[in-house]
């Protein structure tokens, strides 16, 4: 699978097609995949989404994805890495560096359902009216269009995190600039979430140089829960995904998700979940359709 690498803080890009792009593929850097027009589907690790006019998906490093168009579509991309934040932070005044720290940690640290990354109408609109605008500087290329450019990306970018952070735990945000060691064990979890063997605690606590008996109380005193039930509470996180938005089969997901088998993932999920994989995706697929029909 080809890896793609950005080598320059950000880049914009606009391009229309009505085929589809790249066969699937990685990249080393944050890609925001904004829809302008058309249809088709997005495919996220493994995921399957319909897009359509307005919707704006985020890919972390190392999400594999491809795009199948259906009706000719207009794609508009931010594409942005470490240099990024690193930049900014070094440009920013004083009372704005809390806040680069914070745009990423968010980007860094924090999971999001795959799909459009959007929740509310007024972030919608106001996103689609950057989009728009950006697309003409970009395009018209008028005086300072370079710097108005920059700061319309680092609005996009802005709202995106707050689309982001309000999914994250009360608790991790009081800790978000105080303790850098948890944040690096979240995101050393959420890296190695398919090596089981390296989410031994033993192996965390030697990455980090914890003792092993502290190290589940340090994480919880950081995160308010143990570091065993935020690595499962992750994995199921990632079940509900397949569960939503792939045809694969429960005892495929037991194994991709290294559970022992597809009794030991009923049994796990239910007990977090009060219901079954299978009773999951039904109910959910059943509540879509009623939704559906009560808009027709």
């Amino acid at each position: 699978m080809n890896t793609e690498n950005l080598h320059q803080p950000f880049e914009i890009v606009y391009k229309e097609t009505d085929e589809c792009l790249k066969p699937t593929h990685k990249h080393n850097f944050f890609e925001l995949v904004y829809i302008i027009d058309g249809t088709g589907t997005h495919c996220i690790n493994k995921n399957k989404f319909e897009y359509r006019n307005g919707n704006l998906f985020l890919l972390t490093p190392q999400d594999s994805h491809k795009v199948t168009v259906r009706t000719t579509t207009k794609f508009f991309l931010i594409r942005f890495n470490d240099i990024y934040f690193k930049s900014q932070n070094e440009q920013a005044h004083s009372h704005q560096n809390e806040w680069i720290k914070k745009l990423e940690f968010i980007f860094h640290n924090t999971t999001h359902s795959p799909g459009c990354i959007l929740k509310g109408m007024n972030d919608r609109v106001l996103v689609k009216a950057l989009i728009d605008g950006l697309i003409k500087e970009h395009i018209n290329k008028d005086p300072y269009h370079q710097e108005i450019i920059h700061q319309m990306v680092n609005t996009v970018i802005s709202i995106v995190a707050r689309n982001l952070y309000i999914r994250v735990p009360n608790k991790m945000k009081s800790d978000a600039n105080n303790d850098e060691t948890t944040l690096k064990i979240i995101h050393y979890v959420q890296a190695h979430i398919y090596k089981p063997e390296l989410l031994k605690a033993e192996q965390i606590a030697g990455a980090f140089q914890i003792s092993v008996n502290y190290l589940s109380e340090y994480f919880k005193k950081h995160t308010g829960e143990t570091l065993q039930n935020y690595i499962t509470n992750y994995k199921l996180k990632l079940v509900e995904t397949r569960l939503l938005h792939s045809d694969m089969r429960i005892n495929e997901i037991a194994f991709e998700l290294h559970f022992t088998d597809e009794s030991h993932l009923n049994r796990i999920f239910k007990k977090y979940k009060g219901i079954s994989p299978t009773g999951y995706r039904k109910q959910v697929l059943f509540d879509r359709k009623m939704v559906v029909a009560a808009t027709a």
